[in-house]
């Protein structure tokens, strides 16, 4: 009677398999592959090898910490003649003496997460159980029967392996590429994006349902989403508007999600301080591309927060012009959130492809701050009874806005404004870093029936607001060199289009406003009591912003609203122009010094010139990049740095993986905050 087989030892492949699945750049330490797809193991057997006919193999593999198999977390499966492709299955792939290769698939609706690997090998009635190892399993893009599955190699280059990108801050008017180091390759970031799943309260309260579910990516992205920020759990981020930041983060000062995430995780999964949209939305494309959903981070530009869901948002400004802050409604400058690639089998066909899903803490969806997976396309086509939380994002798109003129005899004039919510918006275009502009994929042309038609079927029940035709017409215009440290001239401009001479007030005003609406001090004002407008003439009124006055109350956003409200004495009608403006920060320049070879050091100058009238003290540079760095590499400068001087440092490089990356740069002062600049350098491969 033949012996038994002893295993000796299992080689998990982990370099071969990593290159055959896309994830080589999360290192070989351990063996992460992707669902519908197969990969190989090793096994060394001591004493004889394996006898096909004599000896009978079979594998278990099972996940999370209550594996069963109707629950699909669990499966038993024979070393068998063919591959399946709807189950768990394994093949002989070839034999050397006492090593054979087993081929392992795994099918493409199998729970993504970590497993354990035990093999059973038998003769007749009696077997032996060996324990294989772990392995962990992902999404799979590149497979036609995944539920992620991308089309294009260049897409899925983009939103799965590019690990660095840009995200759209700024204004409608000036667009401001803000560079992001999203490493979800890097080391670590695989475990705490599990550990993340397992954190959320939904595997608290029922593990086994959970882990369960895990097989879904509209649901894995519905955990992400409420998880990324920490308002009903032990999430990632804690969310802040009020400019005090001192007990943490400026979250103008971050420049990528591996250091949050790893906080997060050192410190227990206490919320890492602290966050704002365009971080909760990074942290969430990290997370996601780790696990193998095509994310891609958006920016929508004059975003409405509806806080009553009538699609309408009311501003109220008082008799001198001034804007109130007296509705919960909001315009945000711009608003970020992350667009997740899949199927929805759970929705009547034709809503698969880009869903919005936004992690910022906003509104509550089921009971907690979360928000999506939201199908584009219902959000395009007014669609708001599908799953999940669409007339939240659309009215984020689409909201009309209506602005009160608040008289001194207690009435109120309106003006309504149908155009202006949902403005420019952005993604990074694929393969470049130039913008690509998606604003078609929410909604049909401003003004247009298509457009007009959705609005109204959003369950509004009420007649389309169209603004009314004027007599005389008012916008803002800028000049060039609206530069931080600078006086600048912006513009009303006033046109009369009618036969007769007009008579006017003009109220033209700037105050400093954050990002998400907050109005802050008036740093500049113009009070014309009789402007006279002659029959179809046109007449430019500038104002002046003095540093002087915009200085102490600028936030870290940069942004200036303006608004200029011109009352016809005749009539008694108002017209209303608003624009936000974005001051701008110095460049910083980035030199590399060296040749860009892999594992050979590389030197980065940095430099940034002083274009205040004032010192800067307390200056520090921060870079990251994927590829390029060893997590955050921080250099502070001494002394302070006097008007017109430069600050200079460089930090010393050494890449570890060959192909294009980006270097992002931060600069941090007393005046200056949330500066940033990036480079991107294509590092040669090691010679062999």
């Amino acid at each position: 009677m033949a012996e038994d087989l002893v295993l000796e030892s299992c080689d998990l492949e982990c370099e071969t398999n990593s290159q055959n699945h896309m994830t080589a750049d999360m290192g070989s330490q351990q063996l992460i592959v992707r669902r519908g797809q197969s990969f190989f193991i090793t096994l060394h057997f001591s004493g004889r090898g394996y006898e096909e006919g004599v000896d009978r193999l079979a594998l278990n593999v099972a996940t999370g910490p209550c594996p069963i198999e109707t629950s699909g977390t669990k499966s038993h499966f024979l070393v068998s003649d063919a591959l399946q492709e709807s189950a768990w299955s394994a093949v002989v792939d070839h034999q050397d003496g006492n090593a054979l290769s087993l081929l392992i698939y795994a099918p493409p609706d199998a729970r993504i997460g970590r497993y354990s690997l035990t093999l059973e090998a038998s003769m007749g009635y009696q077997g032996t159980s060996f324990r294989l190892g772990e392995f962990i399993l992902l999404f799979n893009p590149w497979s036609p029967d995944d539920s992620v599955f991308l089309e294009f190699d260049e897409q899925r280059t983009e939103y799965v392996l590019t690990q660095q990108g840009l995200i759209y801050q700024g204004s409608v008017k000036f667009m401001v590429p803000t560079p992001w180091n999203f490493g979800q390759f890097e080391d670590e970031i695989v475990d705490i994006c599990l550990q993340l799943l397992d954190t959320n309260p939904k595997f608290l309260r029922d593990q086994n349902r959970d882990c369960s579910r895990r097989s879904d990516p509209a649901y894995i992205s519905r955990v992400v989403s409420a998880m990324v920020n920490c308002n009903d759990d032990q999430g990632v981020l804690a969310g802040r508007w009020d400019n005090n930041y001192q007990d943490g983060v400026n979250p103008m000062s971050w420049i990528g999600s591996v250091d949050i995430l790893r906080r997060w995780r050192k410190y227990g999964c206490q919320p890492v301080r602290y966050g704002q949209c365009w971080v909760f939305a990074a942290v969430a494309c990290t997370v996601l591309r780790c696990l193998g959903i095509p994310t891609r981070v958006v920016t929508n530009y004059n975003s409405a927060h509806d806080t009553n869901s009538n699609l309408i948002i009311d501003r109220y400004l008082d008799e001198m012009g001034q804007l109130q802050q007296t509705s919960k409604d909001m315009i945000w400058n711009f608003h970020c959130w992350v667009e997740v690639w899949m199927t929805r089998p759970d929705l009547p066909p034709g809503y698969d492809g880009w869903q919005a899903l936004d992690p910022t803490p906003q509104e509550k969806s089921e009971g907690v701050y979360c928000c999506g997976p939201a199908p584009v396309k219902a959000i395009k086509e007014g669609e708001l009874a599908l799953k999940y939380d669409i007339p939240f994002v659309f009215a984020e798109v689409s909201a009309d806005v209506i602005y009160w003129l608040l008289q001194k005899d207690g009435s109120r004039r309106k003006t309504i404004h149908t155009s202006t919510i949902g403005k420019n918006i952005s993604t990074k275009s694929v393969g470049s870093d130039s913008r690509e502009d998606i604003t078609h994929n929410y909604k049909y042309p401003e003004g247009s029936d298509e457009e007009r038609e959705v609005f109204a079927k959003a369950e509004l029940q009420k007649q389309s607001l169209l603004e009314e035709e004027q007599g005389v017409s008012i916008k803002i215009k800028v000049s060039e060199g609206m530069n931080n440290g600078c006086d600048f001239d912006v513009y009303a401009v006033i046109c009369n289009q009618t036969a007769t001479e007009r008579l006017c007030r003009l109220l033209f005003c700037a105050r400093t406003v954050s990002y998400n609406g907050v109005l802050g001090p008036e740093c500049g004002k113009k009070d014309l009591l009789n402007v006279s407008l002659l029959p179809h003439a046109e007449k430019t009124v500038p104002l002046r912003i003095l540093y002087e006055k915009y200085s102490g109350c600028l936030t870290q956003d940069n942004m200036i609203k303006l608004v200029a409200l011109l009352i016809e004495y005749q009539t008694g009608d108002a017209v209303l122009g608003v624009r936000d403006i974005y001051v701008k920060n110095p460049d910083i320049k980035i030199r590399i010094l060296g040749e860009p070879q892999q594992k050979r050091k590389l030197v980065a100058e940095l430099t940034l010139m002083n274009p205040l009238s004032s010192p800067l003290t307390g200056c520090l540079f921060t870079v990251a990049g994927a590829g390029l760095t060893q997590g955050q590499a921080t250099q502070d400068l001494t002394g302070p740095i006097e008007p017109g001087e430069e600050a200079k440092a460089r930090v010393n490089l050494v890449p570890q993986q060959p192909g294009r990356h980006k270097l992002v740069v931060n600069f941090e002062s007393d005046k200056l905050k949330g500066v940033k600049g990036y480079r991107n350098v294509i590092i040669a491969p090691q010679p062999k």
